[in-house]
């Protein structure tokens, strides 16, 4: 691997730009954790079908692949935080559409602003984080647990709001306290605008690392979301099933959070890239364990290397990018999303003509290969740079 490019600008403000645009992330995020509960079972009163409600939830997954591009040169035209402030008041926009619209072109209309807003400040967040090149993993890890806490109040206290008063009363209710994240997006570091570069729209043709993180997404939240129920029904009566996975899930968030903050710290320590090797062999092993039959263990270390990869994965494209690293971190997002898109479908018709063993198997091989393509890639440009 070249040589990494010098840590940027460090100490207080380095800090406080991790923790406010995070912050912002954390509580702009209410109304979009909060529909997943609450539409599925309240679909009339949005006035959409559950085939509406599908859509919904996925569209601004799918939107969001497309717009990174877009989104990284209008982080180098204008700066993160004015793209910050801009993406908070669009995400305020969504949320507030959550409890004034119905039916489903007008819910798709806010879900793909909500997409715009996501995309916005997941950048604006790992643009911070990427300042000290040093400690990227340490920075996204706990940039990642405070994301979180938005997410788990809503999925808590939200949930249960929902259930006192009508849905569309709490959206109105996180749509203001949202605004509460203007403050904090005002009060970021002014990092200046870099030179706008004109680069391919759409989709970047993905390089090694997007290729790995791409059949990430694709087997945590394609083939290990939509079978570890099917799996533990083997075991365990339907009902007990259905509860030991949603407990499983639940707790994907508080363990994404604790798994994303000890991972990256470490390997800012032992190096990035070492620790990339122990992730993605932890995620082999979780799926070979779940196809095994040790479901909960296998479990355990899937959703653990799920959240490690959030922020090893960040510094390993901060370490071996000198100049456009917001952009480089745009594509990867994108093809995570795609893995995140694509593993669903292409699950439900995998198992069709193979069984859920199988299927494990073949997802941790290919994880495998993509992980041993690019530390050889890695390897390779190392050995081209000068002075080596």
């Amino acid at each position: 691997m070249s040589a990494a490019p010098a840590p940027g600008p460090d100490g207080a403000a380095g800090w406080r730009g991790v923790y406010l645009s995070y912050g912002v992330l954390s509580i702009v995020l209410l109304g979009d954790a909060l529909l997943y509960v609450v539409l599925p079972v309240h679909a009339a009163a949005f006035g959409v079908s559950l085939a509406w409600v599908g859509v919904l939830l996925a569209a601004n997954r799918v939107v969001r692949i497309f717009l990174y591009g877009l989104v990284a040169d209008l982080a180098e035209r204008i700066g993160l935080r004015a793209l910050a402030i801009a993406a908070v008041l669009t995400a305020c926009l969504s949320t507030l559409g959550y409890a004034v619209l119905t039916g489903g072109p007008a819910l798709l209309a806010a879900r793909l602003t909500w997409g715009l807003s996501y995309a916005a400040l997941v950048l604006v967040g790992l643009g911070y984080a990427v300042a000290d090149r040093s400690r990227t993993g340490t920075r996204v890890g706990i940039g990642y647990g405070i994301q979180q806490g938005g997410p788990i109040f809503a999925l808590t206290v939200g949930t249960w709001l929902a259930g006192m008063l009508a849905p569309d009363r709490v959206f109105l209710l996180f749509a203001g306290l949202g605004l509460l994240a203007l403050p904090l997006a005002m009060a970021l570091p002014n990092v200046p605008a870099g030179a706008a570069r004109q680069g391919r729209r759409g989709l970047p043709w993905p390089g090694p690392v997007d290729r790995l993180f791409f059949l990430s997404g694709l087997a945590i939240d394609g083939v290990f979301t939509m079978t570890i129920t099917l799996l533990l029904a083997r075991e365990v009566s339907l009902a007990t099933a259905v509860a030991s996975a949603g407990g499983i899930l639940a707790l994907r968030r508080v363990a994404d959070a604790g798994a994303s903050s000890l991972f990256g710290s470490v390997g800012d320590h032992v190096g990035p890239e070492r620790m990339l090797v122990a992730v993605v062999a932890m995620l082999c092993a979780g799926l070979w364990a779940v196809a095994a039959g040790a479901a909960f263990w296998g479990s355990l270390a899937v959703v653990a290397a799920g959240g490690a990869l959030r922020s090893v994965g960040p510094a390993v494209v901060a370490r071996s990018t000198a100049q456009g690293v917001v952009r480089r971190l745009a594509s990867l997002q994108a093809w995570r999303d795609v893995g995140a898109a694509v593993g669903p479908l292409l699950t439900g018709f995998a198992l069709s003509w193979m069984s859920i063993e199988t299927l494990y198997h073949l997802t941790a091989v290919g994880v495998g290969v993509a992980a041993a393509a690019l530390l050889l890639a890695h390897r390779r440009q190392s050995a081209r740079a000068p002075g080596r």
